[in-house]
């Protein structure tokens, strides 16, 4: 049964999937399962494998889903002889110990820009274990000479690239464009879609004259709200390799679940002087 599971478990994480792997590791008394008995559960409920059925299980199986919304694993102890075990009439006798795992592929990070900034977050972020790919239209900058074999490197048109490639809801959107018209075309394009995080860089200035022009758009203030903008952590960032630190460093915060929402903070004009890719 083992087996079906981690063959599951390899194709979902080929696959991007989000899934969690529950797994039996203590037992005292009489319980229908061994130690060693996993479960996969799908984030859309599907799953593979058992740990011996009953209301049990399907606690695991909800404290699964939960783990793969909010990425952190858990312990959880069961009681055979306890209400769970009652209701489906299998009183045991025993205690189960369980661990619930959230199982990810290596994220997912598109960088719109393959200027200074971009650069270096690409190769930062893969350092991290990210899978990185690059998008721009300029080949001098976007060739796969300058950011080596392991990073996927695209010249396109990167709205048009975007209207024919659909970003998995794991994903990570990194804009670091050359300036501001290419800064609204990439955020026009993936605003709205569920992604992990979505990023721009600029100043507290340059992202108000942005958002004001999708409000006119007719975007909605919901739809702007998951935009972490300015992007990266407040760390007094101005060089660009200091400034692509601060993004990653955000990109592993969301990752692990240390930041949850973008926050607006105050950020220095220098910033601007420094975007010139």
């Amino acid at each position: 049964m083992n087996q079906e599971v981690f063959a599951a478990l390899a194709e979902a994480l080929s696959r991007g999937e989000e899934v969690a792997l529950v797994t039996i590791t203590g037992s005292t008394g009489s319980t229908p399962q061994r130690v060693g008995a996993k479960m996969l559960v799908y984030s859309d409920g599907r799953t593979v494998g058992t740990i011996g059925g009953g209301c049990y299980e399907n606690d695991a199986f909800g404290k699964a889903r939960e783990a793969i919304r909010s990425r952190r694993p858990l312990n959880v102890k069961y009681e055979l002889n306890d209400d769970f075990a009652q209701e489906t009439g299998l009183v045991c006798g025993g205690q189960m110990e369980v661990f619930i795992e959230p199982v990810e592929a290596s994220p997912d990070v598109y960088i719109f820009g393959a200027g200074h900034v971009g650069y270096f977050v690409a190769k930062l972020a893969h350092d991290a274990g990210f899978r990185v790919h690059v998008v721009d239209d300029r080949e001098k900058f976007a060739n796969q000479e300058r950011f080596g074999d392991d990073i996927e490197v695209v010249v396109d048109h990167i709205p048009t690239w975007l209207q024919t490639h659909t970003l998995p809801p794991t994903a990570y959107a990194v804009i670091v464009t050359r300036g501001h018209t290419h800064d609204l075309d990439a955020l026009r394009a993936v605003v709205g879609s569920p992604m992990r995080y979505v990023g721009l860089i600029g100043s507290k200035a340059k992202v108000r004259r942005i958002f004001d022009v999708l409000r006119e758009e007719g975007l909605s203030a919901e739809s702007l709200r998951p935009v972490h903008a300015p992007i990266g952590l407040d760390i007094g960032a101005i060089t660009p390799q200091e400034i692509a630190i601060s993004i990653v460093a955000e990109l592993i915060a969301v990752k692990h679940g240390k930041i949850a929402e973008p926050a607006i903070a105050a950020v220095s004009m220098r910033w601007e002087g420094a975007l010139k890719k």
